[in-house]
């Protein structure tokens, strides 16, 4: 038996032969798609580890519906050819998924090898989808969000106006206290958190900032006058989380500490060398502000050991 991340396993009664249970295929533990699977069931929409009978077969996932017309992109492989069927009105731009694989690819520093091996594809497949509007199958954009670590909708663009956390609630959910260890790797070197502060006049203020992590610290670009700013010479709470919604679990992490306006010229230029990313934000964000945290507390919330 082998299946491919977004195949259905169906679980056949040994007396009628009629389907009393299915269940998508979220995760792989064997590149070669043998068991067991990670399944997420669709009648508990619960998430579980499953080695399956002699009751049990694979339904693929393109076997759900009629195959679009297919073109296999120089060297490629035939089962990894690309629909040239136009998207329907008012849908995105089928490239904008080989962009997005593309710029979470370079942002986790992974090559086009390293990212197709993880994938089980091809590197001129990888290539030919980042650099032109092709149209995967929803296979594909299974296995490449997998590589990646991240989820479909996202590569796909969807629910980007949207706040993280609109799926389901596990039915057995786990919340573990995390360790400073687990929590300083989590922070790891750089991205966007939410600094809380007591604006100017008074009233409390939570500001997203692009940031980075330096010797321990966590510093930030701002301008002098602005929320961010006023964290300077005061104790604050710094948080950084992340929401997986295809499996409706994710972590925070919080950070307090006493902040400062970083003043030392070499400081500043060594900062300023080694960000990944100037702020979002734009303007004249020159001002950096660096957090020392003297407390470190995260949860992550997972489904149950059953």
């Amino acid at each position: 038996m082998r299946a491919h991340l977004g195949d259905l396993l169906v679980i056949d009664s040994p007396t009628t032969g009629a389907t009393t249970r299915d269940g998508r295929i979220v995760g792989l533990h064997h590149d070669d798609g043998t068991p067991p699977y990670d399944v997420r069931w669709s009648d508990t929409d619960e998430v579980t580890l499953v080695f399956p009978g002699p009751d049990a077969h694979i339904r693929h996932f393109e076997q759900g519906g009629p195959a679009a017309p297919q073109e296999t992109p120089p060297g490629a492989d035939e089962a990894e050819a690309v629909s040239r069927t136009v998207p329907p009105a008012g849908t995105a731009n089928p490239g904008d998924i080989g962009r997005r694989v593309g710029v979470e690819r370079r942002r986790q520093g992974l090559s086009r090898e390293e990212t197709a091996g993880r994938a089980r594809m091809s590197p001129d497949y990888l290539a030919y989808l980042e650099e032109r509007p092709a149209d995967p199958t929803v296979a594909t954009v299974i296995r490449l969000a997998d590589a990646l670590g991240t989820t479909v909708a996202a590569l796909r663009g969807g629910g980007m106006d949207l706040p993280p956390g609109q799926g389901h609630a596990l039915l057995h959910p786990q919340l573990r206290d995390l360790s400073p260890d687990e929590c300083r790797e989590l922070l790891s070197t750089h991205g966007v958190g939410r600094v809380a502060v007591s604006a100017s006049d008074g009233r409390p203020a939570v500001v997203p900032v692009n940031y980075e992590v330096v010797d321990d610290a966590i510093a930030f670009r701002t301008a002098p006058g602005s929320s961010p700013a006023a964290a300077a010479g005061r104790e604050v709470a710094f948080e950084v989380d992340h929401v997986d919604e295809a499996l409706s679990q994710g972590w925070s992490v919080l950070a307090v500490g006493p902040a400062s306006v970083v003043t030392e010229p070499e400081a500043v230029r060594r900062l300023t060398e080694r960000a990944h990313t100037k702020p979002w934000a734009g303007g004249g964000r020159e001002m950096w502000v660096s957090i020392r945290p003297t407390h470190l507390t995260g949860r992550r919330i997972t489904p149950a050991d059953r």
